[in-house]
C-alpha cells in the first residue's frame, strides 16, 4: 500500500528535533507493515486546533488523485487537536480512499478501533484546553511580576525585551509621556471637558496608542487607567508598583474625582477661547529640551494670567523663565501668515496632491480587508467542495452553519470595504490653493483659523531667555531664527518685538508643510470628519 507522512510541531518552542522523531518513527512503522512511503507533508510551529495549514491542506487536496491510501501520523493529536475537523477531513480521505493511521497508537480496524480513535481524539482536544488553561495561570504569573501580558500597551508606554527571556516589560516612552501627564492636567487643573481636551489633541494632530483619532470613550479609559501610577491589571487583580508611574498620585486622585463629579453633574460651561493653548506639544525648552506647556495662575486682582512653562521648571530640573501666552501665540501666527507667499502656496498645492495620490494607492488597510474577502471565498469554496463528498448527514449540518458564519463574516467584511472605499478623499489642486489663501487671509481673532494655522505650518517651536526662538516650519529645509524680547512679564505691543523681522521688505520664509496635514486642515476648516 501507498502512504504518505504527515508530521507536525506547533510551536517555536519545539524544533526540527520534534519533525525528526515524528519521521524516524513513522517510516519505522511503514517498514514494519511495508508499506511504501511516497511523499511527506510537513507543518513547521503550526497548532493543531487551527484547520489552516498549508501542508495539511495539499495533503487533503492530493488524497483525490488516489496516489495514497494511507497517512501515516505520530500520533492522531499531529492530524488535528479538533474533533470537528478531524470528522470533517477524516470523511473526505475515506471517500477518496485514504484511511489516517497512528505510528504510536495501535488501533484495529472493528468497532473498538472507532472507540479507541474517539477517545484518543477527545483526550488530544482536552490536552488543547488544559493547556489554555495553564497559559491562563501563566499569564497571571507574568502580571504580578509587570511583564507584558498582551492587549493595548497604552499612551505614553512601550515594550522592552527582558534579556535572557522571551518576556517583555513597560518602560516609559518619552515622547509621548508628556501628552499623558499634559490630558491629566488639563482635566484636572483647567476648566475643561473631556470632549474639548479630545477635540483639543485631535486637532493638533496627536493620534493614540494605535494611530488613530481620540473618542471621548479612549480619553475615559485614559484618564481612569491605573498603569500611569504603577498599578498593573490583569484580569481584575491588581499588581502595584509592577511598571513605572507616569501620573503622581495627587493629580490621579484629583482627576478621579472630577471625574466622578462630572458624571453626577455632566453638564459643563463650553472653554473659550482664550484658554486654549495652541502651541501644546510643539513649544519647547531651548536649555533642556522639554515641553513647555499652558498654566494658568489668579493675580493680586483676581486676574487670570495664562503661560507656557518649561516642564523641566515644573521637575526644578531647568531655570527656563515662563513666557506670557498671548504673546508668543500672537508672534507665531505672524510668522506662519508671513511665511504663506504665492511661491510657497503654489509648491505646497503640488505637493500635497502628488502625496494624495500616493496614500490612496498604499492603503495598507484597504489591501488587508480585501484580503480578507479573497480568503473568506476560497474557505467558503472549500467548505461547499466538502459539502460535495461529505455523505454523513451530521457532518453536513455542521458544515451548512459554519458556511452561515462564513457568509454573516463576508457581509462584515464588504461593509466594512465599502465604508473604507468610501473615504477616500481626492483633493485638487484647485480646493488646497483655495484653501491656502484663506490660511493667508485669515482673520487673526479667529480661534479656528489660528489653531488651523498652526497645526498645518508648525513643526517645532523652540524658545530661549535670551530672546531667541528656533521655529521648525513642517518640512521646511531652514530654521527660522527670531530676536525678540518676549520673555519679560512687561506689557508691551507685539509689533515691537517684530519691526526688523516682519516687515514687508523681508525676505520669504522658506516653507514646505507636510501634506497629510494640509488635508487634516481643509477638513477642519470646512467642517469634515
Amino acid at each position: 500500500m501507498n502512504v504518505v507522512i504527515y508530521a507536525r510541531y506547533s510551536s517555536n518552542k519545539q524544533t526540527e528535533q520534534s519533525i525528526e522523531g515524528q519521521l524516524k518513527e513513522c517510516y519505522s512503522y511503514a517498514k514494519h507493515n511495508e508499506f511504501v512511503v511516497v511523499g511527506e507533508y510537513i507543518d513547521r510551529a503550526i497548532s493543531g486546533t487551527s484547520d489552516q495549514r498549508p501542508e495539511f491542506q495539499k495533503m487533503i487536496t492530493d488524497s483525490a488523485r488516489k496516489h495514497f491510501q494511507g497517512i501515516i501520523v505520530y500520533q492522531l493529536d499531529r492530524f488535528s487537536r479538533n474533533k470537528y475537523d478531524s470528522a470533517i477531513y477524516k470523511t473526505t480521505l475515506k471517500k477518496n480512499g485514504v484511511r489516517v493511521i497512528s505510528a504510536c497508537e495501535h488501533i484495529s480496524d472493528g468497532d473498538e478501533g472507532v472507540i479507541m480513535e474517539s477517545v484518543l481524539e477527545g483526550m488530544a482536544e482536552y490536552y488543547s484546553l488544559n493547556l489554555a488553561r495553564k497559559v491562563k495561570r501563566g499569564m497571571n504569573i507574568n502580571a504580578e511580576n509587570g511583564y507584558y501580558t498582551g492587549g493595548n500597551v497604552a499612551l505614553g508606554y512601550k515594550l522592552e525585551s527582558v534579556e535572557g527571556t522571551d518576556k517583555k516589560r513597560f518602560i516609559i516612552d518619552e515622547s509621548t509621556a508628556p501628552v499623558v501627564n499634559r490630558i491629566f492636567e488639563m482635566y484636572a487643573d483647567e476648566d475643561k471637558t473631556i470632549l474639548e481636551i479630545c477635540q483639543h489633541f485631535n486637532e493638533q494632530g496627536v493620534r493614540n496608542y494605535q494611530g488613530k483619532k481620540f473618542s471621548e470613550k479612549s480619553f475615559q479609559s485614559l484618564l481612569r487607567n491605573k498603569r500611569y501610577i504603577g498599578i498593573y491589571t490583569y484580569k481584575d487583580e491588581e499588581y502595584p508598583e509592577k511598571i513605572p508611574r507616569i501620573i503622581d498620585d495627587d493629580l490621579f486622585e484629583r482627576v478621579q474625582q472630577k471625574l466622578a463629579t462630572n458624571k453626577q453633574a455632566p453638564a459643563k460651561r463650553k472653554a473659550t477661547g482664550d484658554n486654549e493653548y495652541l502651541l501644546t506639544l510643539k513649544l519647547f525648552c531651548g536649555h533642556c529640551k522639554a515641553l513647555m506647556t499652558g498654566w494658568s495662575g489668579t493675580g493680586r486682582s483676581a486676574k487670570i494670567h495664562r503661560y507656557y512653562r518649561c516642564n523641566g521648571k515644573a521637575k526644578k530640573k531647568c531655570e527656563k523663565r515662563n513666557v506670557r501666552k498671548q504673546e508668543i501665540e500672537d508672534l507665531i501666527i505672524k510668522i506662519c501668515r508671513n511665511a504663506l507667499t504665492d511661491d510657497n502656496i503654489e509648491k505646497i498645492a503640488n505637493d500635497v496632491v502628488a502625496f494624495n495620490e500616493a496614500e490612496q494607492k498604499n492603503n495598507e488597510y484597504l489591501k488587508r480587508l480585501k484580503k480578507a474577502v479573497a480568503d473568506n471565498e476560497k474557505q467558503q469554496a472549500n467548505l461547499m467542495n466538502t459539502l460535495k463528498l461529505c455523505e454523513d448527514d451530521n457532518i453536513k449540518r455542521l458544515i451548512l452553519v459554519e458556511m452561515a458564519q462564513m457568509d454573516k463574516e463576508s457581509n462584515e467584511l464588504q461593509i466594512q470595504l465599502a465604508i473604507e472605499e468610501s473615504r477616500k478623499v481626492s483633493i485638487t489642486r484647485r480646493e488646497i490653493m483655495f484653501f491656502l489663501r484663506d490660511l493667508q487671509n485669515g482673520d487673526v481673532n479667529d480661534m479656528k483659523y489660528r489653531k488651523t494655522l498652526i497645526t498645518v505650518l508648525v513643526d517645532k517651536i523652540y524658545l530661549y531667555d535670551d530672546g531667541r526662538i528656533s521655529i521648525f516650519l513642517n518640512s521646511g529645509d531652514k530654521t527660522v531664527e527670531i530676536d525678540t524680547n518676549l520673555i519679560d512679564d512687561l506689557d508691551r505691543e507685539l509689533q515691537a518685538n517684530l519691526g526688523y523681522f516682519m516687515g514687508n521688505d523681508g525676505p520669504p520664509i522658506p516653507l514646505k508643510p507636510k501634506p497629510a496635514l494640509i488635508g487634516a486642515g481643509l477638513g477642519f476648516i470646512y467642517g469634515h470628519s
